[in-house]
């Protein structure tokens, strides 16, 4: 039977239904790696599952690595480099045959290069990839941990005389990869990779440091390492992100881009300040294949895909995108040039920094030196014959200007700004000086957004929530027992957190007749944002309590997350009015 079946199998089976198939397939064709891989990562079978329906569809045997001890010398005859392209690891031999362990027997191709690279008859068993690449780190020499690299790095320091700044000299220097060191920053990257981490923190104190990853929004600290090495350390993630090691009292910005078992390449942002305990680090990860281009995957509820789908596409105009760092706004931004990214648009991006680079669109890097700004940027960009330009961030008056400008003289400028919520947008660009007139006629919608965790769909479990806990959120008390909160308890795939990943809330204001009148009337952001609601807008609290609903998130995170829908009277301000004018 024919690799490509393996999915019809399981739906035979019944172990998967039609629409978890069809998710697997648009998930193989986003990130690309196999479609057994893709069904895993979405948590629709697990790995034991997934070596099982293997084994029968190619009639081999299936093995559990976990309980299998590897010969040492089997392990020469395949270069580690090989296993981890094709996922194998060699397992033992069989008179003149060896055998060896595979994720995708189907793979005729990894057949056809082991049996050439080892001139022998090579028979195949079936493991889980998981466990593949667990063996292949613990038995080709991949199995660095923190305590064994701290070992080290003490006896380096130790020295009773010897100073982090010799320390630092040695490493820099030599470059050796078997240096504390560098195995110290290796480890950390890599670790962060698999965590899924978004950021890493390395930050010194008085007396100690400390190494923190963002998972899913939330810090947690990974390890304390000597206090010594702090120099070291840094002048090493210097080095790789190619700035001046000797320069100590200034901020620095560079980039780190590392090959991930030469499969794909992986860029850190790296942003180095300094304090008064030394040098603080800040490497954010930027994974492309992990970018969301889809935005039917992006959370968004079917009516706000129509709306966010019919601003974009209007010929002039301006959508805002609005949330604070770290709330998904560039996913967003990204998603919607994705879409309008075809042979017959012109589109031009103005960011700082370009986090992620799309093929077929014109994107500019800010540089400060030589004066290339937002204004300047979007003033070239109008004699560029632009379809569609995108402003990393309006931060000022002047790039605001020339936005609306650009938007009222038939382009679509898409931008983001930093506000709490979609109406409160509205009164930031008026403090900022511009006409009612202005920002009513030029604004097609406003995103406001925030993101949650997501529940670990492997340990998701019901969870006892209070009516009176969930009518104060806001859910309504005929629909109080309609639906059952859940939350994950922590599981081996979430390394015990509960959650993994994250879906954004979203509150999109489109702007209607009677919200342009509230906006000449000059109302107050409360009561812009009752207004709003009255007129059709989900604020970010309901669109949680939706998420609730579905069993996306929990009600603890929504509550973190989303502040609660206060309705103010409107009448008092009309009446006003019209007393003035009489």
């Amino acid at each position: 039977m024919a690799a490509k079946n393996l999915g019809e199998l399981l739906v035979t089976e019944n172990v998967i239904g039609v629409d978890q198939l069809e998710q697997a397939k648009k998930e193989q064709r986003l990130n690309g790696g196999r479609l057994g891989a893709a069904l895993v990562k979405l948590g629709h079978i697990n790995d034991k599952q997934l070596a099982e329906f293997l084994s029968k569809q190619y009639q081999v045997p299936s093995i559990d690595l976990n309980n299998f001890e590897i010969d040492h010398t089997i392990l020469k005859t395949i270069p580690k480099e090989v296993c981890e392209k094709y996922s194998v690891i060699p397992i033992q031999k069989a008179g003149s045959s060896i055998v060896v362990a595979m994720a995708d027997p189907g793979n005729l191709h990894a057949r056809d290069d082991l049996a050439f690279l080892l001139r022998a008859k090579i028979e195949v068993v079936v493991a889980s990839e998981k466990e593949i690449n667990q063996s292949i780190e613990r038995y080709y020499g991949g199995n660095v941990s923190y305590e064994s690299i701290m070992t080290e790095i003490e006896q380096t320091v130790s020295g009773g005389e010897e100073t982090a700044a010799q320390v630092e000299i040695v490493d820099v220097d030599r470059h050796d990869k078997d240096s504390p060191i560098i195995k110290f920053v290796n480890l950390m990257l890599t670790e962060a990779i698999n965590m899924r981490a978004s950021d890493i923190h390395i930050e010194p104190y008085e007396k100690r440091m400390r190494v923190r990853f963002r998972i899913d929004g939330v810090l947690y600290e990974k390890v304390q390492p000597p206090q010594g090495i702090a120099t070291a350390l840094s002048s090493r993630i210097k080095v790789m992100a190619k700035l001046d090691i000797s320069e100590k009292r200034r901020p620095q910005d560079g980039r780190i881009k590392i090959n991930i078992k030469g499969k794909k390449e992986m860029d850190f942002r790296v942003s180095v300040l300094p304090t008064v305990n030394g040098e603080k680090i800040v490497l954010r990860l930027l994974d492309q294949s992990n970018l969301q281009l889809d935005m039917s995957l992006l959370g968004f509820e079917p009516d706000e895909v129509e709306i966010f789908t019919r601003a974009i596409f209007l010929p002039n105009g301006m959508v805002l995108i609005t949330g604070p760092t770290g709330s998904g706004k560039t996913t967003t931004i990204y998603s919607a040039l994705a879409t309008l990214n075809t042979t017959d648009r012109n589109i031009s991006t103005a960011e700082d920094p370009v986090e992620f680079r799309i093929d077929g669109i014109n994107q500019v890097q800010m540089n400060a030196d030589v004066e290339l700004n937002f204004a300047s940027a979007l003033r070239s960009f109008l004699r560029q014959d632009p379809d569609i330009i995108m402003v990393g961030e309006i931060r000022d008056y002047e790039t605001a200007d020339i936005a609306f400008k650009a938007a009222l003289t038939g382009h679509l400028v898409v931008s983001t700004l930093h506000t709490n919520d979609a109406p409160q947008t509205v009164n930031r660009l008026l403090n900022m000086g511009f006409e009612p007139f202005l920002v009513s006629s030029a604004i097609n919608l406003i995103v406001a957004q925030r993101l949650v965790r997501r529940i670990c769909p492997k340990c998701k479990v019901p969870e006892k929530v209070e009516d009176e806990i969930l009518l104060e959120m806001g859910f309504k008390k005929e629909e109080i027992g309609t639906f059952e909160p859940m939350k994950g308890v922590g599981c081996e795939a979430c390394s015990e957190i509960g959650y993994k990943g994250r879906v954004a809330v979203y509150e999109m204001l489109e702007f209607s007749e009677a919200f342009k009148s509230g906006i000449f009337q000059n109302l107050n952001p409360s009561q812009l944002k009752t207004l709003a609601m009255k007129s059709g807008m989900r604020s970010m609290r309901q669109s949680g309590l939706l998420k609730i609903k579905a069993g996306a998130t929990t009600v603890e995170e929504v509550l973190e997350t989303t502040v609660r829908d206060e309705v103010v009277d409107l009448e008092p301000k009309v009446e006003l009015k019209v007393e003035q004018a009489g």
